[in-house]
This record gives structure tokens, C-alpha cells and sequence, in this order.
């Protein structure tokens, strides 16, 4: 009766609660779209990286730098946005870091060499890596309880609408503008944040005498070890992994750097990340859940792109175009989600979007040498419909029970968990992808022309093509069709190889269906 009576009260005492204020709801906006910037800035370079490579005269190698300097310095700063936004206050952290990246941003833009553009990439990446969670703490602390669920929402739009319009805006600004304006474009976002975000963050003082309690040593060994790891995730497979003394070097000192941070922040009384918030249940299987669907939403982004470049020559504009398909759901449904969260148990909705992106994987599991751009627009689609399903609810119920003190650490956490699923994601698919093909290929070599029908019919009918059209010597037309036949195989051993990577996509998500299950439901 007394349990029935304290419910009770607490439930009248949520509802009494007042609305945030329309001066919260504009900082929240503000706040998002810092968030959408700093996510779309992960994917807006990848499509235009060859005219880059070209403007700034360097070669495909070594391109790869401007992606990953940019997602180093977000994964070191991730973790420590909480800890920074209480030196210096949430505000002045936040708005010196939106001037930061827009200062960034016109940096990358005026750069000559590759050098500068590592420098640059690396410190926008640095300053954009406190939006993220700056935005989702900001939500939980600010917005009532039950106008979480609307914020969660917009948040959830920003952090996958971002990775998914980046390829389709940054191939437009490419062949329209050139290269320059894909940093460029930040200055209309960033400007307006600003100009949301001065007037109606509130005003706390500096306190420096946290600078005393720091986590020094943990934000040094986090700083080394993450570097390390995330260098050798995007280098990993052009150097043909750990038969690589390089790729060796950064794993030991990678596996090194983070097990003594760990020890640390599991000793020191005030640690940089909370690592005891993996003893909440939901937590700890949300964040797995979350680096699964991680793999996903940043990984599709790799594997789409690559393949629709390598196997169908598409330039920057068309990916774009193919891309943007899986954000149009997004736009329309997310909208709605509160809605859905208040009628429904969050975890049937997870699972729901969840299955229905791990659909859409296996729908892109049939590649062959004609599916193209039009061929991925329905699995695209499902996935945006699944990803909008599914982020919403899976970052509330991750917090469920996480006390509002240490909700800012949690907030670091998660998106730190999910961006590095992306980055594990990426590095393991194009493992996939290379070592898949090369298999392939040599399950096709198996089958010999010289005893294969199929294969020696179309020898016979290219041989006859050739001699008809200007080769005078059979010998010389046999092994121009010979060449043929090795690029056809070549390609189709690639296909396939991208086929096993939407595969492979597609069961870790149903492994993330099985965490989900074991979350409890709303508090």
C-alpha cells in the first residue's frame, strides 16, 4: 500500500514537473546543431577525397589521412568533453569549441599541402569531438523527464542524418563548387549555433581549481592509446595488418596505453571516464547494441560508396544521390517518435528497427555486375527507416537508471562506444572486402578455361570479336580475351566480396537484437 502510495506520488511529482522554457528549447536546437555538424563532418570529405587529394598534391595513400586525423582528435575528445565542460563551464566550453571549428573548418579550406590539412583535420575533429556529447547532456539535463523523448529524438536526426547526407552534400558542393566548400558549408550552421547559443546557454563561472583534481595521467595514457588504435584501424588493411611491423607497433602500443588507462580510472578517485557505469545492466548492453548498430550506420556509408566508385564508376554527385535515399525515411519518422515511445515498450521498437536494417542488409547480399545505384534505392530506404526507429530508443534506454550527476560521463561514453563500433566496423569490412575477393578470385581461377564450357565459349566468341574488329593474329586475339576474362573475374570476385560484407552487416545486427532483449523496460 505504501510502495502504491510512493508511486503514486512520484508520478503526480514527474507531472507537476514545469516545461523547459522556450529559452531551453532554442540552446537545445543550438546544441543540435552542433551535433549534426560534428557528425556530418565524420562522412562530408569521403566522397570529394579525390579532388582533395588532387588540390592539395598528394596521392590515394596518403589521402586516407584526412578522414582519420579528423576522427582521432573526435575520439580523444569525446571522453573528455564532460570533464572540460565543468573547468570551464558548459557554456564558454562549448561555444570556444564551435569557434575553434569554424576557424578549423576555414583552415582545411585555405590549405596547400597535406601536412597542413593533417594539422587542421585533426584539431576540428578535436574541437568538434565535445558537440555530440555536449548535446545528448544537455537534453538529459535540462528537459523534464517527459520532453526527454522529443530531445532524444532530434538528437537521435542529428547523429544519423549527419553520416548519412554527408557523401550526398559533399559530392554536390564537389562538382559544383569544388572542393574548398565542403568546409566551407560549416559557416552557415556554425554561425547560426553561435548566435542561438550566446544568448541562452546559462552563465556559470570558471572553475580552475578542477585543472588540480584532473585525471592527468588517464587523459595522457587515453590520448596515446586512442590515437594508436584508431591509426591502426584505417591503416590496417592497406598495410596488410599485423604483417605489418607498423600496424604492430601501433596495436602494442594501442593495447599497452589502454589497459593502463583502464587501471587507472579504475583507482583514482576522480576518474576521467566513469568506468563503473558498465555495472548498470541496460547500460552496458545498450552500448553494445550501440556499437553493432555503429557498425551499421558507419559502415554502410563505407561499403555503399566504395563499391558504387570501384565497381560502377560513380563519381562524387551520384554517390551523393544513391546515399541520400537512406535519409529521407529518417525525416519523416523520427518526428514521430516520441509518440511511439509513449506508446510502446522501447525495446519492441529497437528490435523492430534493428530487423529491419539487418533486412536491409541481406536485401544487398544479391550484387552482381548490373546492380547499381537504382538497385539500392529500396534497401536504402528500409534502413533509414530502420535507423530512425531505433535511435531514439536505444540511447534512452541505455540511461535508464544512470543517476543525472554522472549522466554527462555516460553521455562521453556511449558515443565514444559508438563512434569507435564505426571505426572497428569500417576496418573489419574492408578487411572483409579485400581477403572476400581475394578468395573469390581464386575460387573462379579454380575453374580453368581450359576445362571450364562456359569459359571456353567465351573465349571462342571474344577471339572471333577481336579478329573482326582489327587484330590480324589469332594468338594475339585468344589472349586479349584471356585479359578479358581475368578483369570480368576480377570484378565479380569483387562483387561477391562486397556481397559477404552486407552479410556480415547484417548477422552482427541480430546479435544486436539479442542484447537488446536482456535491457529493462522503461523505469
Amino acid at each position: 500500500m505504501a510502495a502504491t502510495a510512493d508511486t503514486t506520488a512520484g508520478t503526480a511529482s514527474a507531472a507537476r514537473e514545469p516545461n523547459a522554457s522556450v529559452r531551453t528549447w532554442i540552446a537545445m536546437v543550438g546544441c543540435m546543431l552542433g551535433a549534426l555538424m560534428s557528425s556530418l563532418d565524420i562522412q562530408v570529405t569521403n566522397a570529394s577525397l579525390p579532388q582533395i587529394e588532387g588540390g592539395i598534391g598528394t596521392g590515394i595513400a596518403n589521402g586516407t589521412w584526412i578522414s582519420t586525423a579528423y576522427l582521432v582528435g573526435e575520439m580523444i575528445m569525446i571522453p573528455m568533453a564532460d570533464y572540460l565542460s565543468r573547468v570551464f563551464s558548459f557554456r564558454r566550453f562549448l561555444l570556444g569549441g564551435t569557434v575553434a571549428f569554424l576557424f578549423c573548418s576555414m583552415g582545411c579550406a585555405f590549405t596547400t599541402n597535406l601536412d597542413q590539412m593533417i594539422v587542421l583535420r585533426g584539431l576540428q575533429g578535436f574541437s568538434a569531438g565535445a558537440m555530440i556529447p555536449l548535446a545528448m547532456t544537455f537534453v538529459l539535463s535540462n528537459l523534464p523527464l517527459r520532453q526527454q523523448a522529443i530531445g532524444m529524438a532530434i538528437f537521435a536526426l542529428t547523429v544519423t542524418f549527419g553520416p548519412a547526407i554527408g557523401p550526398t552534400l559533399g559530392g554536390w558542393l564537389t562538382t559544383h563548387f569544388g572542393w574548398r566548400y565542403v568546409f566551407f558549408v560549416n559557416l552557415v550552421p556554425g554561425t547560426l549555433m553561435l548566435a542561438l547559443l550566446y544568448p541562452t546557454l546559462e552563465r556559470a563561472p570558471i572553475r580552475l581549481g578542477l585543472l588540480r583534481e584532473g585525471d592527468w595521467w588517464g587523459i595522457i595514457f587515453l590520448i596515446v592509446g586512442m590515437s594508436c588504435l584508431q591509426t591502426m584501424l584505417n591503416e590496417g588493411n592497406r598495410y596488410n595488418w599485423f604483417d605489418s611491423p607498423y600496424i604492430v607497433k601501433l596495436g602494442l602500443v594501442a593495447g599497452i596505453a589502454l589497459a593502463v588507462f583502464v587501471v587507472i580510472e579504475l583507482t583514482v578517485e576522480k576518474p576521467l571516464v566513469e568506468l563503473r557505469l558498465f555495472a548498470y545492466r541496460n547500460f552496458t548492453l545498450g552500448t553494445v547494441a550501440g556499437i553493432m548498430v555503429g557498425v551499421l550506420i558507419f559502415g554502410s556509408i563505407y561499403v555503399l560508396p566504395t563499391y558504387l566508385s570501384e565497381v560502377q564508376g560513380y563519381d562524387a554527385q551520384q554517390v551523393g544521390a544513391v546515399m541520400a535515399w537512406a535519409g529521407i525515411p529518417q525525416l519523416f519518422i523520427i518526428p514521430f517518435m516520441p509518440l511511439l515511445i509513449k506508446h510502446f515498450d522501447p525495446r519492441v521498437l529497437i528490435i523492430f528497427g534493428i530487423g529491419v536494417m539487418a533486412a536491409s542488409c541481406f536485401m544487398d547480399t544479391h550484387l552482381s555486375a548490373n546492380f547499381a545505384g537504382d538497385q539500392f534505392m529500396n534497401s536504402n530506404l528500409v534502413r533509414g527507416v530502420g535507423q530512425a526507429v531505433t535511435m531514439t530508443p536505444l540511447t534512452m534506454i541505455a540511461f535508464i537508471g544512470i543517476p543525472q550527476a554522472i549522466s554527462g560521463q555516460a553521455s562521453g561514453v556511449f558515443n565514444m562506444t559508438r563512434n569507435l563500433g564505426g571505426s572497428l566496423g569500417t576496418a573489419m569490412l574492408s578487411t572483409i572486402i579485400t581477403r572476400r575477393s581475394e578468395f573469390h578470385g581464386e575460387m573462379i581461377g579454380a575453374a580453368a578455361p581450359s576445362t571450364d564450357p562456359v569459359a571456353l565459349k567465351f573465349l571462342g566468341d571474344m577471339q572471333a570479336y577481336f579478329l573482326q574488329h582489327g587484330v590480324p593474329d589469332p594468338a594475339r586475339a585468344l589472349h586479349q580475351a584471356e585479359i578479358l576474362l581475368a578483369r570480368l573475374a576480377q570484378k565479380q570476385a569483387l562483387i561477391m566480396g562486397y556481397a559477404d560484407a552486407f552479410y556480415v552487416m547484417g548477422w552482427m545486427l541480430v546479435a544486436a537484437i539479442v542484447a537488446v532483449a536482456f535491457t529493462r523496460g522503461k523505469a
